[in-house]
């Protein structure tokens, strides 16, 4: 197994990157997260999961450990292969996604490209008490509090016309800034982010 690949970045596009570890050149498909997090360094390490199927030997590269665990807990989900791991990661980040997994909030799940409402409910059922886990108690205290103002926010913002996936981002922001803050701070404050 690959634990980790350290080297520099020769070619990085938002879907994939390409490090040179001693003239070797290795091919990893990383999400919108990682490229974020790699996209202005010249050297990077890249922890790695291998998909060896009978076709093909895939690499699938992170920046944490943290997001490689929740790529590994939607891959054992029914219907989760690596490429839609890998959208859920791009679309939401890893504290989002765990928001979203531990809030039960299929709406935002669905919202992801090639994910539909039955294979949501189904990744929340399957990860559910496995995410409060692996994400810590203080930030699923935390999710709890805030999770009928981060409901009623969204919904407000998306009646207002805005795409739910964008107003998750926004409110989850928010909320982790100011978790005390009332449904109509958040609101007006998502207004002036959106």
């Amino acid at each position: 197994m690959i634990e980790y690949i350290k080297g520099n970045i020769t070619e990085l596009s938002p879907a994939s990157v390409v490090i040179d570890c001693n003239g070797l050149g290795y091919f990893a498909n990383i999400s919108l997260n990682t490229y974020s997090a790699i996209q202005n360094l010249s050297s990077v390490k890249l922890y790695i999961y291998e998909a060896i199927r009978e076709d093909a030997y895939v690499l699938y590269g992170f920046a944490d450990k943290h997001e490689r665990e929740l790529f590994m807990l939607l891959i054992s989900v029914s219907g989760i292969g690596g490429n839609t791991a890998r959208m859920i990661l791009s679309a939401l980040s890893p504290s989002e996604l765990a928001n979203v997994i531990s809030t039960e909030n299929a709406n935002v799940l669905k919202t992801v490209k090639g994910i539909g409402l039955k294979t949501a409910q189904r990744v929340i059922i399957d990860l559910k008490d496995k995410i409060k886990i692996t994400t810590g108690s203080s930030l699923t205290g935390a999710i709890s509090q805030n999770s009928e103002v981060h409901d009623e926010a969204v919904a407000a913002l998306t009646m207002l016309g805005f795409n739910t996936a964008a107003s998750q981002k926004v409110v989850f922001a928010i909320l982790k800034e100011e978790p005390l803050a009332k449904v109509e701070q958040v609101i007006k404050l998502a207004l002036k982010r959106l």
